[in-house]
């Protein structure tokens, strides 16, 4: 599965360059998410510590004036949801004992806190959820319980108060001493949320999808002519006709577009002029051929006038086959989709007929897009070959992932591998049975190979044991 992620991925620009952009605006997200946690988690800390220190001072002026027998009731009753008041004998001794002691109070819910948590009352009084979670015990409380330092708000009102931290820090408390010994206590406590609970979650989310989506717009735009250009490229690669590139866009995309016309016309003069250049020297040739021909023929000497007649004649089949050659790779044979099948099999019956030994083993049905008559030409040269230096061919179509290949197989005396790559050459002749009297001029493979990679592929020669394989590798 990894393998053909990596495959897709590296065969996309535009999901590198989606992935990309939603990579980093993922990271740039996160560490701003964790910078703004982190900022409001410290401006609570501070906000609930100060507000504690101001409630507290408030409370304590106002126990300290009210009638004996009312100081626990109003203490009880400036209580809320997330924050307890109450009155002890005497200051804890460990900010573990007064952390154990803030847990039972936070355990009673607020409604039967404020009215004394008498069964009575509890039993008309509403229910009220407590932000203790439930099953929870006192070491929820104890948990990072430490004396912290006092805050400067309350440090200058209150110069003997104690602060503290517990729970995690989730949880802020204060003792502050009354004048007859006892001592007024105030536990904050309220479970921060998790940061998936807000909506920075869903604000990352959406600009996330936004961004895919302008992102995606954004890649579409540059890609489209960049596959534009690849389809052409292809093309051209094929020997097709290609219309000009519209040369639009950003300039980077359009300055591509404006080279690969440029690039085109060149190699359309390029060839136009050799083609040209080659007609008109091979046509200068014939008229001193002719002449050498006529006074070769008023030879009296026969056996001379037979070498010289000889030679004259493979000259003229070199400068045919020259000229054979570059009008095949200037050819503007339409290119259309075939049966790749039938043409192989239909080469291989005529040959058949006219007494050739070639057996075509039959495959699956193949369509093909390429010029026919430039490959029939191609498949013709590589059976007769192996029929005139193997004695027979076998002919078969197999396909891979990426290439159609049409083999040929004889049994004959092959190609030494140091040559397979020579034989391309132009007016290259193998010594032996693949001399100049049995082998032409030496443009057969030559041409061969020219039609071949005008389709975008190539010829592959390889030994066999005996013999040798010979390969039209066409792009699937």
């Amino acid at each position: 599965m990894m393998k053909r992620l990596l495959i897709f991925w590296q065969k996309s620009l535009s999901i590198q360059l989606l992935v990309s952009m939603l990579l980093t605006l993922l990271v740039s997200q996160f560490i701003g998410l964790g910078i703004s946690w982190n900022k409001f988690r410290t401006d609570l800390y501070t906000t609930v510590r100060t507000e504690l220190a101001s409630r507290a001072q408030a409370v304590a002026r106002l126990v300290e004036t009210v009638p004996a027998g009312f100081d626990d009731e109003i203490a009880r009753v400036n209580s809320t949801d997330f924050t307890r008041f109450w009155i002890s004998q005497k200051p804890a001794s460990s900010p573990e004992q007064w952390a154990t002691e803030a847990f039972h109070q936070f355990e009673t819910p607020l409604g039967m806190f404020l009215n004394g948590a008498t069964p009575d009352v509890a039993a008309t009084t509403p229910a009220y959820m407590t932000p203790v979670p439930e099953g929870a015990g006192p070491e929820l409380f104890l948990q990072g319980t430490t004396l912290t330092s006092t805050a400067p708000q309350t440090a200058r009102v209150m110069p003997s108060a104690t602060t503290l931290d517990f729970a995690n820090r989730e949880g802020a408390g204060l003792i502050m001493p009354l004048g007859d010994g006892r001592a007024l206590n105030v536990a904050y406590y309220k479970r921060l949320p998790s940061i998936w609970a807000t909506h920075l979650p869903f604000a990352l989310a959406l600009t996330a999808v936004l961004v895919a989506l302008i992102g995606a717009m954004t890649v579409r735009r540059i890609s489209r002519p960049l596959g534009r250009l690849t389809k052409a490229a292809e093309t051209l690669g094929r020997g097709e006709a290609v219309l000009p590139l519209r040369e639009s866009g950003p300039n980077d995309i359009r300055r591509t577009a404006e080279a690969f016309n440029l690039m085109q016309e060149r190699l359309h003069r390029f060839v136009t002029d050799r083609t040209r250049m080659l007609g008109a020297i091979g046509h200068d040739l014939r008229t001193p051929l002719t002449t050498l021909r006529l006074r070769a023929e008023m030879v009296e000497d026969a056996d001379l006038q037979k070498r010289m007649l000889d030679t004259i004649d493979e000259m003229q089949a070199m400068i045919d086959a020259t000229l054979a050659l570059a009008r095949q790779e200037s050819t503007s044979e339409e290119t259309r989709t075939i049966d790749l099948s039938a043409l192989v099999e239909s080469v291989c019956e005529d040959l058949a007929e006219i007494g050739q030994p070639v057996r075509f083993i039959e495959g699956q049905r193949i369509n093909y897009r390429c010029r026919p008559d430039g490959l029939r030409r191609t498949i013709r040269n590589l059976v007769e070959n192996a029929v005139r230096y193997g004695g027979h061919a076998e002919v078969r179509l197999q396909t891979t992932d990426a290439a159609i290949e049409i083999v040929v197989d004889d049994d004959g005396p092959g190609i030494p591998i140091d040559k397979t790559e020579e034989v391309f050459a132009p007016f290259f002749r193998l010594e032996g049975s693949r001399s100049r009297e049995t082998g032409g001029v030496g443009l057969g493979l030559s041409i061969s190979r020219a039609i071949a990679r005008q389709h975008g592929g190539d010829i592959i020669l390889s030994p066999r044991e005996p013999g040798l394989r010979a390969a039209i590798v066409l792009p699937a």
